[in-house]
């Protein structure tokens, strides 16, 4: 599809603003909202000077993990991005869980969007709406997490196998032998269960060998500091007689580190987790986090984006591989891969621009790490 050079692009976010405190309602048959024909969407949209119609990405994004620093990321380089591609982006940012993002999605559709992005709260919850979605003819990306159940057009994420993986390793070199406590992620997300396969594929030869001992495997309802900080708190009420953590992403983390300084254990017990946030950088160069995992967001927003323009235009775009969704036909995968963060290679994290120098070693006498 041309475009008319210099042309100004308009950058549309709507902004529902919902209580994040209660629990998220996915119980029962969430209730679909019907949508036009595929007909209806045809040749419409938003004009150019010129008159051509100009591409219009909604992009759903499940907010009740949105206050988790790395979708602010995500979110701003994304639509960066496919500004910079010609293309008025339409951002909607459900608080409430499933029905909330069900209701907004079906908002965006009778905004005649011609491709959706979808960061989704629930794996499986959200397949009905999809279906309707695609059925009025719109293509349907999954980022980040995967959409099960129904047919999909696309599917852009980071490995999350190799994200535990990464987990695994980094715990058998620093703690051969000892005791864990394993906090695994959102029951909603299949990448949590994804995550989980990759530590055990890795911890599984010495936990039958005898060891290594995961005295305890928990998972949790959200990706939520929250809730893992009570879930854990509990535990710990019990013993903390652990050597090493294994948390789902650096907001839990954050959460077993707290539980651990108040019962003066900070930087005892091996703690690991994802997403490279600052406070978890700042920890892994202070000792008290072991590491983190860093996702180049830029990398996979800047490409979803190209993914959206390509598919709105009807381009082809190779994927990597093919995924299976439990839909019934494989789905066009586009996977990057993620990067092992330590106290001696946090330089990866500065390069990217990630995050600076300053802010990682603000607590560390020097700026840097003997």
């Amino acid at each position: 599809m041309k475009k008319t050079a210099g042309r100004g692009v308009l950058f549309l976010i709507a902004l529902v603003f919902l209580s994040c405190s209660g629990r998220n309602d996915t119980s029962g048959t969430t209730p679909v909202p019907s949508l036009p024909p595929a007909a209806a969407w045809t040749g419409e949209g938003v004009p150019e000077a010129g008159g051509e119609k100009r591409v219009t990405i909604g992009l759903s994004v499940a907010t009740a993990t949105f206050i988790i620093e790395r979708w602010n990321k995500d979110v701003k380089v994304f639509s960066g991005a496919a500004q910079g591609l010609g293309a008025d982006v339409l951002v909607q940012l459900s608080a409430g869980g499933t029905r909330e993002q069900i209701a907004q999605i079906n908002y965006m559709a009778n905004q005649k969007i011609d491709i959706l992005v979808v960061i989704t709260h629930d794996s499986e919850a959200i397949a009905g709406a999809i279906k309707q979605v695609r059925d009025a003819g719109i293509p349907v990306i999954a980022y980040d997490r995967l959409i099960l159940g129904t047919p999909i057009d696309a599917y852009i994420s980071f490995d999350s196998r190799e994200v535990g993986r990464q987990f695994g390793r980094a715990l058998k070199e620093a703690v051969p032998q000892g005791t864990y406590l394993v906090v695994n992620g959102s029951v909603h997300d299949i990448n949590s269960f994804d995550i989980s396969k990759g530590l055990h594929e890795i911890l599984d030869p010495d936990i039958t060998a005898g060891k290594i001992r995961v005295e305890r495997e928990i998972w949790l309802e959200e990706w939520s500091f929250d809730e893992a900080l009570e879930t854990i708190g509990a535990i710990f009420e019990e013993t903390t007689a652990y050597d090493a953590i294994v948390c789902g992403n650096d907001s839990i983390a954050n959460a077993a580190i707290q539980l651990l300084s108040e019962r003066r254990r900070a930087g005892e017990v091996v703690v690991v987790g994802q997403d490279a946030e600052l406070i978890s950088c700042q920890r892994v160069v202070e000792g008290l986090q072991l590491m983190t995992v860093y996702k180049p967001i830029g990398t996979l927003a800047a490409r979803a984006a190209r993914l959206a323009m390509a598919m709105a235009e009807k381009r082809d775009y190779p994927p990597d591989g093919m995924v299976d969704n439990q839909s019934g036909s494989m789905i066009p995968g586009y996977i990057e891969m993620p990067i092992a963060v330590n106290r001696h290679n946090m330089d990866v994290v500065i390069r990217d621009g990630f995050h600076s120098r300053e802010d990682i070693y603000r607590n560390v006498l020097n700026g840097a790490v003997e």
